[in-house]
């Protein structure tokens, strides 16, 4: 029997380079061997997002993000987490059985804390945790990918899972399993920390060549000179160089880096070049997505059909369980 892999991405803006090579492309090719539910998180994204039609917006890039590159909605449903509205019924029902010492441990709710940002901190991230487990338990899934600071979530999920089928006989929620992504490395962004949208230094992987040449131009370095010898070892732009260069290609800029005579100019602009060499095809069929709205709208509602029995059926357990509903 084939199991079910389930994965969702908020729609907060465009993709950058560290989604994509850390949840599309692994995503992507998940929908080999598994049956594949993908679903833009709207939901999620309300915690900060207050613009309705970037909200639309966001949702259509990134349903034409994943079509471009290669997701086949044959073998994957892709569609809007709002067309599921029973998530927010079961993420309701698990609340009823989640204790707030569990929440109150997540990484998120404890960085907001760290910040000095509790008060002002909206329910939608305290309640984050159990909305994304409604989000997994929905579906019956099996497995759901994720990267090791990711585990916790998986955790907590089991944990309301376990909770509700205790405390309901009957509702029988399916425990899923982690699928650990061990070797997606992270990806630095053009400060060197990690690419996030929070931090702001985040490459566009299917901006236009000149857009794309500009975000790999303010990676900032040291303030070695042309002629000094450089450290590859703890460089962004030798990193980022490395996601996408050929084994020779990579020992050659090493050792122009620690040869000297090579500026940082000329590593952004071989990085650019390699980039863009690599997404220039699947640019294409982006930008052909995008100019085809009603095709990325029927997807998403496909995909949300083929969803809904799996749904109906989760939920009907779960409501005659717990005593929801007419007998």
């Amino acid at each position: 029997m084939v199991k079910r892999s389930l994965s969702g991405i908020k729609s907060t803006g465009i993709p950058h380079l560290g989604n994509y090579l850390g949840m599309i492309k692994p995503a992507i090719e998940l929908q080999e061997s598994y049956e594949s539910f993908y679903f833009v998180a709207e939901y999620h994204a309300l915690t900060t997002e207050r613009d309705p039609a970037a909200m639309r917006r966001s949702t259509q890039m990134i349903t034409a993000y994943f079509l471009a590159f290669g997701l086949d909605p044959a073998r994957a449903a892709f569609f809007r987490q709002s067309a599921i509205p029973e998530v927010t019924e079961l993420a309701w029902i698990l609340s009823c059985v989640t204790h707030m010492g569990l929440l109150e441990r997540a990484h998120a709710w404890k960085a907001a804390k760290d910040r000095g940002e509790s008060n002002e901190t909206n329910h939608g991230l305290f309640g984050y945790p159990v909305l994304m487990a409604a989000d997994i338990l929905i579906y019956d899934s099996d497995v759901v990918p994720v990267g090791q600071d990711q585990i916790q979530h998986l955790e907590m999920t089991r944990d309301m899972a376990t909770k509700l089928n205790l405390a309901f006989p009957g509702a029988d929620l399916k425990l899923p399993q982690a699928l650990v992504q061990k070797e997606v490395a992270v990806v630095p962004g053009i400060d060197g920390q990690k690419m996030s949208k929070s931090y702001d230094n985040i490459i566009e992987p299917l901006a236009p060549p000149k857009a794309l040449r500009k975000q790999c131009m303010k990676i900032i370095t040291d303030s070695k000179s042309l002629e000094d010898p450089k450290d590859p070892t703890n460089d962004a732009t030798f990193a980022l160089y490395k996601l996408f260069a050929t084994p020779d290609e990579l020992a050659e800029m090493e050792a122009n880096y620690r040869g000297g005579n090579y500026g940082y100019g000329h590593a952004k602009e071989a990085l650019f070049q390699k980039m863009n060499e690599y997404f220039t095809p699947y640019r294409e069929n982006y930008e052909r997505l995008m100019a085809d709205p009603d095709t990325l709208e029927d997807v998403l509602e496909a995909g949300s059909k083929r969803v809904r029995p799996v749904v109906e059926e989760v939920m009907e357990r779960v409501r005659s369980a717990t005593g929801l509903g007419r007998p």
